[in-house]
């Protein structure tokens, strides 16, 4: 292992851990904890952190802001959806920016899985909802996070200014209580509903968001350019939102 000091006494906890913690901890192929480049980041993000949770608060906010949102670009290959990518391209949609949450916290010896679960989404851009064919995001992601002796659930998807430009309140996490939902947008109107949950994992299921995508959703696998910030200020700007 490799680049954090503190890395001995992170082995020390994983030994002292259930077995099936242990597997919460450990790099898989995407959510993979010992990239260089992913422990680097890591390592700056969480600087001056003093606990687990100022560590895990600190990660989802730089998860959360620092990588742009866009659903636009997805590449379902194991590389394309690992958290070293996300680094990479500095942009991701909500699994894979959920997978670089998770794998960033097992760089500093937080338990932490990727979750799935099916939400029906009121806000997107109109080509996002073209393509999709219908307002139900399947497999959308989260990441869970065991502090404190309980597991609590964060979703990183949504950066700031994205939540600013959609009139969305923004995910707050403060590492006591889930912080997955947004119900409603800053006018009031319902935005997000979460329709069926499909568990927490150690390593991606990639085999099976493969499958759904290409069931409910074959369009979105076809690169076509589009550029989803555009979109959303050209919709902002046709229901009058934009200042």
């Amino acid at each position: 292992m490799r680049h954090l000091d503190h890395e001995p006494r992170i082995a020390l906890s994983m030994m002292s851990l259930p077995v099936d913690f242990q597997a919460a901890l450990r790099p898989t192929p995407t959510l993979d904890s010992d990239h260089a480049g992913l422990r680097d980041w890591t390592r700056d993000a969480v600087a001056g952190c003093t606990s687990a949770i100022d560590q895990a608060v600190r990660l989802y906010y730089a998860v959360r802001d620092g990588f742009r949102y866009d659903p636009y670009r997805i590449d379902l290959s194991t590389r394309g959806m690992s958290a070293s990518r996300v680094i990479e391209s500095g942009y991701g949609w909500c699994i894979p920016k959920a997978v670089l949450l998770a794998a960033a916290c097992r760089v500093v010896g937080i338990p932490a899985r990727v979750g799935l679960a099916d939400v029906r989404n009121h806000l997107s851009t109109a080509r996002l909802r073209e393509k999709m064919g219908t307002d139900v995001f399947y497999r959308h992601g989260y990441t869970a996070l065991h502090l404190n002796g309980q597991w609590v659930k964060a979703t990183p998807a949504f950066n700031i200014e994205l939540c600013e430009k959609l009139r969305l309140q923004p995910l707050d996490f403060d590492g006591t209580a889930d912080s997955i939902y947004h119900p409603f947008d800053l006018k009031g109107q319902r935005h997000m509903e979460y329709l069926a949950l499909h568990g927490e994992h150690d390593d991606l299921p990639l085999e099976d968001v493969r499958h759904v995508f290409s069931t409910h959703y074959p369009q979105l696998l076809t690169s076509s350019g589009d550029d989803w910030l555009r979109d959303v200020e050209k919709d902002r700007a046709a229901d009058g939102s934009a200042p």
